[in-house]
């Protein structure tokens, strides 16, 4: 299956996920820091959404007022984030670029990486190298907004499980694994799509590998990297992370 057709199929997969709750999160973080200068509207923030897939958050974004810019490693995915972008009749340039070694986007008031993206990198090297590539496209100032699978989910809740959804236009079956590295899955992943015009089925095969850290990892890294963190959330509530929260959030200052 070429990434062009995953991506639309991960629209139709994604379709009901919580978008609106990572703008509003955002939103209200930002509501939270006047104090670091953040006006109560959003017209003049330069947002960068870093791993942005097909544009479903960049467009959210775009229409709440921010200036949008968005990057992400694959071409087709970004390919459909533009035709998504224009068919909204909003213009946002997009980015390939890996989020490791992001360069040349220019300076930003927020910078965000949602979805659990991060933790499709395999690394430490590779997550240190992502915070300190996003604090040289932050202003001084700025926020950089994360969210993360916990252990915990990665552990207890995708480890050695299976997930399946039977459906007309989509078919799945979702196979987790432990992977090679601590507080690490593979996912292996069948789809089964409907071809209208024959009326069969096609099948095609998909593997995904995500990985976390604790959230004292994290943390020093951001510190490393020139942030002072602000706040660490779970599951889109301003609480702190308890012992079975699956989402965490980090918010954290360009110092």
């Amino acid at each position: 299956m070429s990434y062009q057709q995953f991506a639309y199929l991960y629209d139709e997969l994604m379709k009901e996920a919580p978008y609106d709750q990572w703008v509003q999160f955002v939103k209200e973080k930002l509501a939270n820091c006047n104090n670091l200068g953040f006006s109560s509207t959003t017209s003049q923030l330069r947002l960068l959404d870093v791993a942005c897939g097909t544009g479903e958050l960049s467009v959210r974004f775009a229409k709440e007022g921010f200036q949008v810019t968005g990057v992400d490693l694959s071409e087709d995915m970004l390919a459909v984030a533009q035709a998504k972008a224009a068919a909204n009749g909003i213009e946002i340039p997009f980015y390939q670029q890996n989020m490791a070694e992001l360069e040349g986007l220019g300076q930003f008031d927020v910078v965000g990486i949602f979805c659990d993206s991060l933790n499709y990198l395999e690394t430490e090297e590779q997550v240190k190298d992502t915070f300190l590539h996003v604090a040289e496209h932050l202003k001084s100032g700025g926020l950089f907004i994360f969210d993360v699978h916990s252990i915990y989910k990665m552990t207890k809740v995708f480890i050695r499980q299976t997930f399946a959804l039977s459906d007309e236009p989509i078919s799945y079956i979702w196979n987790s694994f432990p992977g090679e590295y601590e507080n690490s899955v593979e996912h292996e992943l069948s789809f089964f799509v409907l071809d209208e015009s024959s009326g069969k089925y096609d099948r095609y095969d998909e593997l995904h590998f995500q990985r976390t850290f604790s959230l004292e990892q994290y943390s020093s890294w951001l510190m490393e990297a020139g942030f002072e963190l602000l706040d660490i959330n779970a599951d889109f509530e301003h609480i702190a992370p308890h012992a079975q929260s699956e989402r965490i959030f980090f918010v954290s200052v360009k110092k």
